[in-house]
Formats: C-alpha cells, sequence, structure tokens
C-alpha cells in the first residue's frame, strides 16, 4: 500500500503570518527522503493555503509523484493542464469549509466532470474522483473515463460510537471491492491518523492513502521526518511480520 504526504498544512501555518516560512516545498522533499510515495496539494480557488508558486515548484522537484487536488473550474482546470502532475484528484469545494466536508457528487455533475476528465486525458494527466462509498458514484466514475477513486474515509474517522464506526467501515470496503472490479484504481483518504492506520492497512485493494493533517501535527513534536517514518512503520507493520515468520 502506497502512502501520500497532504502538506496543505504546511501552507496554512506560512500563510498566518503572511511570510514564507514554513515551505510546503521544503516539507515535501524532507518527506520524500524519508520514503513518501508522492505529495498531494489543493490549489484552492481561494488560495487559502497552497499558492500556484507552490504547485508550480512542486512540479519541477517532487521525484515520486504529484497529485493535485482541485474543484473543477476553468481556471483551476488550465493551471492543472499546464503544470502536469501525475495526477488530478477533483473533489468539491466549499469557501466557507476549514477543510473538504464530503465526497463529489458525480452523477449530479456528470457533464462538467466528464468535461474536465476529458480536458485533463488531453494533457496525460490521470484523474481520480474524491467520491463516498458509494456503489452508484462509483459506477458513475467509472462510465466517465475516471483513472481513480479516492473513497472519502472522513465519516469513518469521526464516527462517535463503534457500530457507526463499524457499518462506515462496511461501505469503504464494499466501495474499494467494487471500484476495483470495475478497473479502477483506489485511493482513500480523510482523517486517516496514526491510530486508525491499523484498521485501513487491512482493507484489501487499496492502492494508496492520503495523509495530511494527523502527520503534520506530529511533525510540530517531532519533525516531518520522524513522523514520516512512523506512518510508514504503521502501514507496513503487517508486512513486516508477515517477512519475519
Amino acid at each position: 500500500m502506497r502512502f501520500a504526504l497532504n502538506v496543505d498544512h504546511i501552507a496554512t501555518l506560512r500563510n498566518a503570518r503572511g511570510e514564507d516560512q514554513p515551505d510546503p516545498v521544503t516539507a515535501a522533499l524532507i518527506a520524500e527522503e524519508a520514503g513518501v510515495d508522492g505529495i498531494v496539494v489543493h490549489l484552492r480557488e481561494d488560495r487559502r493555503h497552497i499558492s500556484e508558486r507552490d504547485v508550480r515548484l512542486l512540479r519541477e522537484l517532487v521525484k515520486t509523484k504529484l497529485d493535485l487536488e482541485m474543484a473543477a473550474t476553468e481556471e483551476i482546470i488550465k493551471i492543472a493542464c499546464d503544470v502536469g502532475p501525475e495526477l488530478a484528484t477533483l473533489v468539491p469545494e466549499k469557501r466557507k469549509e476549514l477543510t473538504t466536508e464530503g465526497g463529489l457528487n458525480v452523477i449530479d455533475n456528470l457533464s462538467l466532470i466528464k468535461e474536465t476528465i476529458s480536458e485533463l486525458h488531453s494533457s496525460d494527466i490521470n484523474v481520480s474522483l474524491f467520491i463516498e462509498p458509494d456503489l452508484n458514484q462509483i459506477d458513475t466514475a467509472a462510465e466517465i473515463d475516471a483513472d481513480f477513486v479516492e473513497i472519502h474515509t472522513g465519516i469513518f474517522a469521526n464516527a462517535v460510537s463503534e457500530v457507526e464506526q463499524y457499518d462506515e467501515l462496511e461501505k469503504i470496503i464494499t466501495a474499494v471491492t467494487h471500484a476495483k472490479k470495475l478497473g479502477l484504481e483506489v485511493n482513500a483518504g480523510h482523517g486517516i491518523n496514526y491510530q486508525n492506520i491499523k484498521i485501513f492497512r487491512e482493507v484489501p485493494d487499496i492502492d494508496e492513502l492520503s495523509i495530511g493533517h494527523s502527520i503534520i501535527a506530529r511533525a510540530v513534536f517531532v519533525g516531518i521526518t520522524e513522523a514520516v517514518r512512523e506512518m510508514i512503520r504503521l502501514i507496513n507493520y503487517k508486512n513486516t511480520l508477515n517477512e519475519g515468520s
């Protein structure tokens, strides 16, 4: 299972003082040295954290994979096609939300999303759709030629009871299995942390986890390198046990 680090919150900290430190580009390069499989950034319309400068520098310097989260707007699509990340992940975007609050409704925005996928494909960019673990949404994603889906795990991560958590986990597992049968690559993300990662590493067929806030929060105390390595050890824990048996 691969692991991509979202460095948006490094930019949030930088922008809090309107200065140039800490630099999310530097954080991304340190994370690559520590072993991440990719870097994720969300270029929002309001530029509340990641800037266009960040995206363009990352494109020049990232050696693993750059995943650009984005809304399907004319301005951001144009930037994505110009920059050329390996992956563009289409997400819903609201001005007042603190972070992405849920999955993209592919069915209700079919024409726009289909057109956006086609435009990104014309620039040789693979496309992922950030969606809820809903089989109808997954079917539609496959029908309009998405390459990946990223399953929203935030409801599971924020569940207040074991029953709610279990129900959501079942939905995630079913969704992941269904997407793989349709030939889609499957990522997952939102709210994944050092505690619940042990559950996600047991979910079959997830190709990659996108993790951000929990690792940046941990890095405040131990640094980016150690925070990344701790997560990698947790993701690979089962594999390590198997190799030693």
